[in-house]
């Protein structure tokens, strides 16, 4: 495929384009089927000054303010460690203060994980009549329903953490429970997004076209509007959450942000990186390739994790086994080499390899995960809030589609799972169809 001329390819993923979301957001099915900062790095940690200089007194206590915003007290007090004056000594009897009052979040106690494919910038050009209007009705958000969705959460008492902050391998690989500390009456809650790759379909139709870089390091969205013109700013969860984290750290456990599944077919981030796919101009994926995987370093740095989503968003339980093979080898030749490592998979089309059962240590399929270095399995179950199982070398978990179909349903009294926390007839966007 190599070869493969554009059009060819944008006929090819638009084929490709309802499966693809359909199946990331399947919530029709049963229940599925590393240090303190084992969630990424976080980004309340102290930097150094430009040209390695300490931090100044009045830096490291804003640094400092924020780690305790965020729940990470020892961290606060390693930072203004050595500043004096009355605000550096209310910081540290605030974090001491704070710190006793900690409550731990039940061991095996199943945590939220809510999950969005691409937002959609413009719904007058995701919803104009084409072929694409329905499936982005049914499996995307709008920017107001995304914003919705997190103030919500946000002012409900949840924050946001890491599976990681769940569960770790042991030193002989058996998944352990891990102490998550939080202020009483605060609730932990999982976020990912689907198929971050700014895939050829979608172009045109209303949505970003990548991550980057601004002058100042942060990593924004390149928005195309209809009459042609570029913008750069927060036009999709990325630095949507971005924005909000830093206006509303306290929405953070230790600079937790979220998880971005990647597929590779059509490269990453916005960016045509697949040597597969894309190898016709060379110096071109070159330059795709670098950039996509200075983006990937950013995000990781920030506070914000890296899932495989499988090279092809191929269905891991029903491909035969060498294709599962081919398609993992494929991901760590074309994604991995950008991203790093990762133990995460969310499945495509919310496809466990197992029922609700607990994974058998024998099974072909699950040994194959684990031999690849994956410990934490995604799903999807539309029927509850939360679903979790840890069990011998893994932590699984079942994710919420927040999406079309399920904002409508649960607007229209047709399903109830979301009601509890979510607003769903005032969170529509009446941009939609047919509102």
């Amino acid at each position: 495929m190599a070869g493969m001329g554009a059009l060819t390819r944008r006929t090819l993923t638009t084929s490709l384009m309802v499966a693809a979301l359909a199946g990331c957001t399947d919530g029709s099915g049963s229940a599925p089927g590393s240090g303190s900062d084992a969630g990424g790095a976080s980004d309340s940690t102290a930097a150094p000054a430009a040209g390695g200089a300490a931090p100044d007194p009045a830096a490291k206590l804003a640094t400092a303010t924020r780690q305790a915003d965020q729940f990470d007290y020892d961290a606060a007090l390693d930072t203004v460690d050595g500043v004096d004056g009355k605000d550096a000594e209310d910081l540290r009897t605030r974090c001491h203060e704070e710190k006793d009052a900690l409550v731990p979040w039940p061991e095996d106690e199943p945590v939220s994980h809510l999950f969005f494919h691409s937002l959609i910038v413009d719904p007058s050009r995701a919803f104009d009549g084409d072929d694409t209007e329905l499936g982005y009705d049914d499996y995307m958000c709008t920017i107001p329903e995304f914003t919705a969705v997190i103030e919500r959460m946000h002012e409900d008492g949840y924050v946001l953490i890491s599976p990681h902050d769940l569960a770790e391998p042991a030193e002989d690989g058996t998944m352990r429970p891990r102490e998550l500390l939080l202020p009483e009456g605060r609730t932990p809650l999982v976020l990912s997004q689907d198929d971050v790759s700014y895939y050829e379909y979608m172009d045109g139709d209303g949505f970003a076209a990548d991550l980057h870089l601004d002058a100042d390091g942060a990593v924004r969205s390149r928005y195309v509007d209809a009459d042609g013109t570029e913008h750069e700013g927060a036009y999709d969860m990325v630095p949507l959450l971005d924005d909000y984290l830093a206006a509303n750290p306290g929405f953070s456990y230790r600079g937790r942000k979220g998880i971005i599944a990647l597929t590779g077919y059509n490269g990453i981030l916005g960016y045509r990186s697949s040597p597969r796919e894309y190898g016709e101009d060379p110096d071109a994926l070159s330059a795709a390739r670098d950039a996509a995987a200075e983006v990937a370093g950013a995000l990781t740095d920030s506070g914000w994790e890296i899932a495989s989503h499988t090279w092809g968003h191929i269905d891991m339980g029903e491909k035969p086994l060498e294709k599962v093979d081919a398609d993992l080898q494929r991901w760590d030749e074309e994604v991995g080499t950008l991203v790093g490592d990762t133990d995460l998979l969310i499945y495509p089309f919310g496809a466990d390899i197992a029922g609700p059962e607990q994974y058998e240590e024998g099974d072909v399929r699950y040994r194959r995960l684990r031999d690849h270095g994956f410990s934490y399995f995604f799903t999807v179950d539309g029927s509850t809030l939360a679903w979790q199982q840890r069990h011998g070398e893994y932590l699984r978990q079942a994710r919420m589609n927040i999406d079309g179909i399920r904002l409508r349903a649960t607007a229209a009294g047709e399903e109830h799972v979301l009601d509890p926390v979510l607003d769903a007839g005032a969170i529509l966007d009446p941009a939609r169809p047919g509102l």
